[in-house]
């Protein structure tokens, strides 16, 4: 026991020690985030509900384990049971358990799996084309189309011996020239290809990202909730080449009315201008 309690010792000396040294982040952020869509919320809900069940199990599993280890320990004059090498009813309880547990979890996962894929209903389409390193846009019978890239003033920051401060430059890496603008409480479907490489679209608060595959048509769907209007960021998730790093997506939600205003405007290849709203901060989970 000596060795035991010197071993935790140290552990917890290196722990002090080591502290200063590490990266601090709230504790927020150490969970997904709900998101603002159906989606998004749906599979936060089957995350925690999974995370509790998983919680419940190994609460279980090594409270017995530990309380069979202490109270069954040699010192206390235990005897090991040399007799016992088969039980049958043994094995069927730990066998039916396990698969009962499985199939209750498959339940809700499944539902959420289900309704992930579904895009029926759909109301507005956009094409959407993985470029080295951008994105292109196609908003599918709406005769709109345009590419989006990380913006002139990141763009130039970023340039070797630019002399530029990155601190001084708003949404660093994070910004585009023209973001993708859909309106709020709209199913949005969205077509997912690449014409090069393989890319990936992930807007976080979303809770969707899907590859984006050359020669291939994958889809996801999404719809913020009405009155979530604002600026929505993401990133290509999929290690693309040397700029992989600067190929952001900045999705811009506004109301139905904005958008129809923007979509009319560009039709006619006027330039309005929308509402830059910055969403507001997602409750944590």
């Amino acid at each position: 026991m000596t060795y035991v309690y010197r071993s935790i010792a140290l552990l917890l000396a290196l722990t002090v020690v080591a502290s200063p040294l590490t990266a601090h982040a709230e504790w927020g952020d150490l969970n997904m985030p709900v998101g603002v869509t159906e989606l998004s919320k749906e599979i936060h809900s089957l995350h925690m509900t999974i995370f509790w069940w998983c919680v419940a199990i190994g609460v279980f599993v090594f409270g017995w384990m530990i309380w069979s280890l202490v109270a069954f320990r040699k010192s206390q004059g235990a005897e090991p049971d040399v007799t016992m090498t088969h039980s049958t009813k043994a094995e069927i309880i730990w066998t039916v358990i396990p698969v009962v547990i499985l199939v209750i979890m498959a339940i809700p996962a499944a539902r959420t799996l289900i309704a992930i894929e579904d895009t029926r209903d759909t109301e507005l389409s956009i094409k959407v084309t993985g470029y080295q390193w951008k994105w292109h846009y196609d908003y599918l019978g709406k005769d709109v189309k345009f590419f989006s890239k990380l913006d002139r003033t990141s763009d130039e920051t970023r340039q070797l011996n630019s002399g530029l401060d990155p601190h001084a430059v708003p949404d660093y890496l994070l910004n585009v020239d023209n973001p993708l603008v859909v309106p709020e409480d709209t199913k949005v479907r969205v077509l997912l290809t690449a014409q090069d490489v393989i890319h990936a679209w992930w807007v976080p608060q979303f809770g969707m990202k899907k590859d984006a595959i050359p020669g291939t048509v994958n889809e996801i769907w999404f719809k913020v909730d009405a009155g979530k209007t604002g600026i929505y960021r993401g990133q290509c998730a999929e290690l693309c080449g040397r700029d992989h790093g600067f190929m952001p997506i900045v999705v811009k939600v506004v109301s139905k009315q904005e958008f129809a205003t923007w979509l009319a405007a560009q039709q006619t290849g006027a330039t309005p201008t929308v509402a830059s709203r910055e969403p507001a901060p997602s409750p944590r989970g």
